[in-house]
């Protein structure tokens, strides 16, 4: 927000009288756009072109603050159209004068001789701006009068005395800002819908429009004393989105620039807030820390959003006093909050819980539910209204033991559904340009409209698990998206649009150092005691975010690191049991059977076959691949001898170490797999 003196800036024009003429409050896209009309330059206007701003010590429209602008810059005519209401005039009188002009230009005979419009071809084929060798005029012929007379019956107004369509206005207006005659200005907003990229007849659409845009001439001074006049006739386009624009519409010509409209800054917040204030819930008990704590609060947030605010104060009783309940209340919109839906009995037997799904993990599952149960009672550091993520967890340790499967826990306890997590493979984003991927394409790039794969998943969830799996194989363009989440709890995607972390716990895991247990286990098989496994990993993973130049993200994750444990010896058979549990429940649902495993002969085998330091480093992957075997030989049963519904097979280890399965009543009938 800036205080702008037009008439200092223009001596001799109308403002020099007194500041008080010209001066006001107006936002800075504002003031840029001022300059750039000074500098010649036509402007392709993209953004919050729907936002309210603070103008002129008022609320006012997009639309108003770029016609008060052209008004201050000394335009005689603004001219606005848009693809519903066709031309119009945002200005009074400026409609009157917009006819004048264009019956003035529909006549031949008062056109300028000096106009580039009516100017002579070189002969050497040079126009007016190519400074070529300047030839006579031809005489005019019949034939050319009669040309020029339809032409002019062309620009002529169609509908109502004023041309409508965008080939009808785009011609007129060429005709006139190609003219010194008057000043003009004129705006084209939502273009892009008008000329879709896709239609064939939307490249000479824009071809018109640009060849009005940079056939604009300098108006001559007038007699009055106003502000001088443009250094160019104005032609704006304004869009949502410059990325729907073809870039050579406005990238090939250094005659066009692009200004981009954000969110209002600090100061324009503030004016809304104290034009507002009232209207929130609990105002007048308010202090000026709390009102000022709320501007920090509403950073990136639209003029219609600080005025949708204050609705969300009184439906969802967050008073003004407390504006991080507010913000958050505002930004989910929801009726039903999971995290307040948690009973404490939950909460409090959450490592139970955890427990039960994940084996041998202890010093990994309390530290998660300590996080939940802070989570639970809101207690935090500071009060910014930017929450960072409920938790943020960095696992490490050794392969398949449990990382992924307490990340499915936690998303099954807190939320209530295990389509609460969401993985994503890092090892898919090594390219620097995977970034986009997370946070979407950038405007005037394939995928922009869809958004980020992170940024969509947390907009539509904002209550999520996210893991992101083996986080040292990302890009550090794309661990530099992480520091932001750590640290704001938000992101913004290539749309423009903010997801917000504050409801998700985030986890990171990491196999680094994992490559070195075997050699660990060889020296001290399960006497390998977790202190030294824990040094290990930590060690191992702050030297790897040094090598690839990244300490700080390390030095942010460090509070929440958790290094599992490796799979202990007795840890080995309550894996397997429920291995061989889901084994069997598959073969009751599937063909009515019931499976026993035979556990005096499995539980020795899976043992001794885990004892190997190089399966041991594999976790509990490698015990489900050494069951494999098992399972091929009650398929192998099935395929062969098709026992029937309701009968019993038993599955076990024969004397020989090969998976055995037999069928109760026929002994003598084996099914052996092989290693």
């Amino acid at each position: 927000m800036s205080t702008i003196d037009w008439g200092k800036q223009e001596p001799g024009g109308k403002g020099a009288e007194g500041p008080d003429a010209a001066d006001g409050m107006m936002p800075r896209w504002a003031v840029s756009l001022g300059w750039e009309l000074r500098r010649g330059r036509q402007l392709v206007l993209d953004g919050q072109i729907r936002d309210r701003w603070w103008f002129e010590d008022r609320p006012a429209s997009f639309r108003e603050v770029v016609a008060g602008v052209l008004d201050l810059r000394g335009a005689e005519v603004v001219g606005w159209w848009d693809p519903v209401d066709g031309l119009t005039f945002p200005l009074p009188e400026h409609a009157e004068r917009f006819d004048q002009l264009v019956a003035r230009h529909a006549s031949p005979a008062a056109r300028p001789a000096a106009s580039p419009a009516t100017q002579p071809v070189a002969a050497n084929g040079a126009g007016p701006d190519q400074r070529g060798d300047e030839a006579p005029a031809r005489p005019p012929t019949r034939r050319g009068a009669e040309r020029r007379r339809m032409g002019a019956r062309a620009l002529s107004p169609t509908t109502a005395g004023r041309p409508r369509s965008f080939e009808d206005v785009a011609a007129t207006v060429h005709r006139l800002v190609a003219s010194p005659d008057a000043a003009t200005a004129f705006v084209f907003q939502d273009v892009d819908h008008q000329l879709p990229p896709d239609q064939p007849e939307s490249p000479l659409g824009y071809l018109r429009l640009r060849a009005a845009m940079t056939d604009a001439v300098t108006p001559r001074p007038g007699p009055d004393t106003g502000p001088a006049p443009h250094a160019r006739n104005a032609v704006l386009c304004a869009v949502g989105d410059v990325g729907r624009l073809p870039g050579w519409f406005h990238l090939e010509d250094p005659r066009i620039a692009s200004l981009h409209i954000g969110p209002p800054d600090p100061s324009e917040r503030r004016l809304w807030l104290s034009w507002l204030r009232q209207e929130f819930k609990g105002a007048p008990e308010a202090t000026r820390a709390e009102t000022e704590a709320l501007l920090g609060a509403t950073d990136g947030m639209a003029a219609w959003d600080i005025d949708a605010l204050t609705k969300t104060s009184w439906l969802r009783n967050a008073p003004l006093q407390k504006p991080d309940k507010l913000l958050e209340q505002h930004r989910l919109n929801v009726s039903v909050d999971p995290w307040t839906q948690l009973d404490r009995e939950t909460v409090g037997s959450a490592a139970e819980a955890l427990s039960a799904r994940v084996v041998g993990q202890a010093t990994a599952v309390d530290a998660v539910a300590a996080a939940l149960q802070a989570a639970y009672v809101g207690v935090d550091f500071g009060n910014s209204g930017t929450a960072r993520p409920r938790g943020a967890f960095f696992f490490v340790g050794p392969t398949g033991v449990g990382k992924t499967e307490l990340a499915k826990a936690v998303a099954e306890l807190v939320f209530g559904d295990q389509s609460a997590y969401a993985r994503f493979d890092m090892s898919e984003y090594q390219q620097e340009h995977a970034a986009e991927r997370l946070a979407g394409a950038p405007p005037g790039y394939v995928g922009h409209e869809q958004g980020g794969e992170l940024t969509r998943r947390v907009q539509e969830r904002p209550f999520s698990v996210l893991l992101f799996d083996e986080i040292e194989k990302a890009h550090p363009k794309v661990l530099d998206k992480f520091l932001q989440i750590l640290e704001d709890g938000r992101l913004t995607d290539g749309r423009g649009q903010t997801a917000y972390f504050s409801q998700c716990l985030i986890i990171f895991t990491s196999n680094t150092g994992a490559e070195t247990v075997q050699d660990l286990l060889a020296e001290r098989g399960d006497e390998l005691p977790y202190s030294a496994l824990k040094a290990h990993f930590a060690l191992a993973v702050e030297e790897k975010f040094r090598e690839i130049g990244r300490p700080e993200i390390y030095g942010r994750l460090k509070p929440g690191v958790v290094v599992f444990d490796m799979l202990r010896r007795e840890h080995i058979v309550k894996i397997a049991e429920r291995l061989l549990g889901q084994l069997a429940e598959s073969v009751r649902e599937r063909h009515q059977v019931e499976l026993v495993p035979d556990t005096a002969t499995l539980y020795p085998w899976i043992t001794a076959r885990m004892s190997d330091p190089e399966h041991q480093a594999y976790g509990g992957r490698q015990i489900r691949n050494e069951l494999e075997q098992l399972r091929t030989a009650v398929v192998r049963h099935f395929i062969e001898r098709r026992p029937p519904a309701g009968s019993r097979i038993r599955a076990g280890i024969s004397e020989e170490g090969e998976p055995r399965v037999t069928r109760d009543g026929d002994p003598q009938v084996t099914h052996e797999g092989g290693v």
